[in-house]
């Protein structure tokens, strides 16, 4: 199976909304572990790779 490729910067959408209500989330850190941001509320999040691929619906809008 391929990885896929994510640099920070991203804004990528996953399968279920955060409870503010957006499902849209900026990449902060990649790694084996991913960091993640709530474009709605500004949360925070930190969590393995393989649990945001299996989550991540698709890429909103890559970095520039």
């Amino acid at each position: 199976m391929q990885q896929k490729v994510f640099k920070p910067g991203d804004l990528v959408e996953m399968k279920k909304q955060h409870p503010c209500g957006s499902k849209v989330w900026k990449v902060i850190r990649t790694g084996a572990d991913i960091r993640i941001e709530c474009q709605g509320c500004r949360h925070q999040v930190m969590m393995p790779r393989s649990k945001f691929e299996k989550n991540m619906k698709k890429t909103v809008e890559p970095a520039e």
